[in-house]
């Protein structure tokens, strides 16, 4: 694989493929997309660590699918944290969320610790024409490229290495896998894993992606496709917020707006915050 030099963009995917091993990769750094994430949100730094896990796995995986929709990650736990989830889309526009139902104790530092002792990886795939799928695999194993390793192990049967990293302002990841129906020998990966292991997370988060690739396959014959730009994109509007009342009964509506005048919702994505008056919530429920 020849040196190219560049400026380093950051917030992409970059995809590549060993010519003489039938594996497939990928690099996702992330940055501003990820800091967008955590705006507003006051998460501890175990659970920004957690989400920028995720939100790197999300557009790992997301780059795998074959169609036009969108693909969404989940872990529900028992513990401190017990919902976090990401979504992305094939155009790699990501959003995502924690919720807590305890205040994380100081030294809660781990998975089980923050997640608790039973948690599960809920996976669902939306295709915009097709059926939707969803897997779901207990989350065992001490970080989230555990879990999903598990996961394509159980759904897919197919050979899958991840590494994941996040810090709170920046996250990044890289993922193996034997293609479908390719003739690579166990061998062949475990020297790939082995090369791919030996990256940090200092160098994942401030070396330009294809100098990565440089340093871990130099000796490989590496096809590379043009890089992916990721973004964090909410798709939350006024409209589809008003929209939402229509689930609420027009007597407790009224009685909120009896009481303060007006109705205030709050994004859970990205804190957008939409104040909307009687005249609003009357087109709701006409």
């Amino acid at each position: 694989m020849s040196k190219q030099t560049n400026h380093y963009p950051t917030d992409q995917l970059l995809r590549y493929t060993f010519i003489d091993k039938d594996v497939r990769g990928e690099l996702v750094q992330l940055s501003t997309s990820y800091q967008r994430m955590m705006l507003g949100h006051d998460y501890p730094a175990p659970v920004q660590r957690l989400l920028g896990e995720l939100m790197a796995a999300t557009s790992l995986l997301t780059a795998t699918l074959k169609f036009e929709g969108q693909i969404s990650l989940q872990i529900h736990g028992d513990g401190p944290v017990n919902f976090i989830t990401v979504n992305g889309t094939h155009q790699q526009e990501l959003r995502g969320v924690a919720r807590m139902r305890d205040e994380l104790p100081a030294e809660a530092q781990t998975l089980k610790e923050l997640l608790g002792a039973k948690a599960l990886l809920v996976i669902t795939i939306t295709p915009l024409v097709g059926e939707r799928y969803q897997g779901v695999v207990n989350a065992e194993g001490d970080s989230i490229a555990a879990f999903l390793e598990a996961y394509f192990a159980q759904s897919e049967q197919l050979h899958t290495r991840l590494w994941l990293d996040a810090d709170g302002e920046h996250a990044a990841g890289m993922m193996l896998q034997v293609l479908p129906a390719a003739g690579t020998s166990a061998a062949d990966f475990e020297h790939l894993e082995h090369l791919t292991a030996t990256i940090t997370a200092n160098e994942l988060f401030t070396l330009p992606g294809v100098e990565v690739l440089h340093r871990l396959y130099h000796e490989e014959e590496v096809e590379l496709y043009p890089a992916q730009p990721v973004q964090f994109k909410c798709g939350c509007s006024r409209e589809n917020t008003l929209n939402a009342l229509a689930s609420v009964s027009p007597a407790e509506l009224e009685e909120i707006l009896i009481e303060d005048g007006h109705i205030t919702m709050t994004c859970d994505y990205c804190q957008n915050v939409y104040e909307f008056t009687a005249e609003d919530v009357a087109t709701v429920h006409r």
